[in-house]
């Protein structure tokens, strides 16, 4: 293996190093190839892959951004909530989408109201409820 930089200060240790942390890049690209697919798009134009390409993406980042959301509480549960936050930010695509996004859901319209009834659970729920909550404020 060899690698190539126009680095000339840069002792031989400090390239493999530099090399080395680049490579982690290509585990963050990885979930956009294999777990939302964003890179091997079933459309026939340019313009239509990359539309895809944007979308698939923008997926991606939601999962992201919900992690993120998620409030770090003082007090007795700061921890745990932490812990929580870590992991969803750890998670998969498929698995975020079976936790948070393809719930079963009743919708209920009454009077001037629309009632959403969750159907079914999942051992994620509250963290799913704990973003909700932080939404309404």
């Amino acid at each position: 293996m060899f690698d190539i930089t126009n680095e000339r200060e840069w002792t031989p240790a400090e390239i493999v190093f530099s090399a080395n942390d680049r490579c982690h890049q290509e585990n963050l690209i990885a979930p956009l190839k294999g777990g939302v697919r964003a890179l091997s798009s079933p459309t026939d134009t340019l313009a239509s892959n990359w539309a895809y390409m944007v979308m698939t993406s923008l997926a991606w980042s939601l999962k992201a951004w919900w992690a993120l959301m998620l409030p770090d509480t003082a007090g007795r549960w700061r921890d745990r909530h932490r812990d929580e936050k870590r992991q969803v930010l750890g998670w998969e695509f498929k698995t975020f989408v079976s936790a948070f996004v393809s719930l079963p859901c009743q919708v209920v319209k009454s009077g001037r109201r629309l009632v959403l009834r969750l159907l079914g659970g999942n051992p994620h729920l509250a963290i799913f409820f704990r973003l909700v909550d932080r939404l309404r404020r």
